[in-house]
């Protein structure tokens, strides 16, 4: 029926038939409602009601978990260090071992002249020319982190990541157990290349790995574990980092010690107010270290 001339055109206007209608659902125009999302406030019929704690929500806000007052993400369970909880809390672990037998395999194939481009030292002949970490070649210190000598070698390495950095992984969460692995092998790597010889070769992750005994060790003291077995593993692995028969490049394993503790205390011990803050100053302050440390050997060998 046409209007008259001068009537209300816009339906929200009051009338006497209007004033005794109920809102329509958001997602079903077509259907009358009485009820809200009590987040959002927006009418929904019975077949968009989510049942909630308190009352009902819409599905939309129950899928971003707006109205809340900060972001979906901030719903999510947390570690202890803050870090999300997931499906797979051994993911980073299984990829670093990936990355670790990709990498042996290929020095198994290609041989010595693609391990030499890789590994560690600071300055050398090689190739008949002057090669290593002071002659710009800095990328050496983190590659050399997954490289290994022997098969021995790289499964030792390999199962000792497995049982100490599975369990931290999950403690953490992956992208903070990642810095502390790549963080703890190039603090080792910063020493090695500040104190090893300049022609003596470095490769391996037990810099990274021993990074993790450092964190392991402080999670469980945090958490009031018993400290004795991760106290004796490492004992035992420091007798022989320092025994004469087995050629090991101490300077690596107390580098990564070092860094693994410093990044770990920041990890599991940063108050949640600020935790963000401090674990990323830590690290920061971690990474520059290990850049000041090179920038001052590089200085010394040119």
């Amino acid at each position: 029926m046409d209007q008259a001339p001068g009537s209300p055109q816009d339906p929200r206007d009051q009338g006497p038939q209007n004033a005794q209608s109920l809102p329509t659902c958001y997602r079903h125009p077509d259907r009358e409602t009485g009820i809200r999302c009590t987040r959002c406030e927006r009418a929904i019929c019975p077949e968009c009601m989510v049942s909630a704690s308190v009352g009902f929500q819409c599905p939309e806000c129950v899928r971003t978990g707006s109205g809340t007052g900060h972001s979906p993400a901030a719903n999510q369970p947390r570690t202890l260090a803050g870090g999300r909880v997931t499906s797979d809390p051994r993911l980073v672990t299984k990829i670093l071992i990936g990355v670790n037998l990709v990498v042996f395999l290929a020095q198994q194939v290609l041989g010595d002249s693609f391990t030499d481009r890789l590994y560690l030292f600071g300055q050398a002949q090689l190739d008949g020319r002057i090669q290593g970490v002071a002659e710009g070649q800095w990328y050496r210190m983190l590659t050399s982190m997954f490289l290994h000598a022997s098969i021995v070698h790289i499964l030792f390495n390999m199962l000792s990541l497995w049982w100490i950095g599975g369990p931290l992984e999950a403690f953490l969460g992956r992208a903070r157990y990642l810095t502390l692995y790549l963080l703890s092998g190039l603090a080792g790597s910063a020493l090695t290349y500040l104190v090893a010889a300049t022609n003596s070769p470095s490769l391996g992750a037990s810099g990274a790995i021993f990074g993790l005994f450092g964190a392991t060790a402080v999670l469980m003291r945090r958490l009031n574990y018993d400290m004795r077995p991760v106290i004796a593993l490492l004992a035992i692995n420091m007798v022989f980092t320092f025994s004469p028969a087995f050629n090991i490049a101490w300077e690596a394993h107390v580098g990564g010690l070092v860094g693994g503790v410093v990044v770990g205390y920041a990890m599991v011990h940063a108050p949640r107010e600020h935790r963000n803050a401090i674990q990323y100053g830590v690290c920061a302050v971690v990474l520059a270290v290990v850049v000041v440390l090179t920038l001052v050997r590089t200085a010394q060998l040119t």
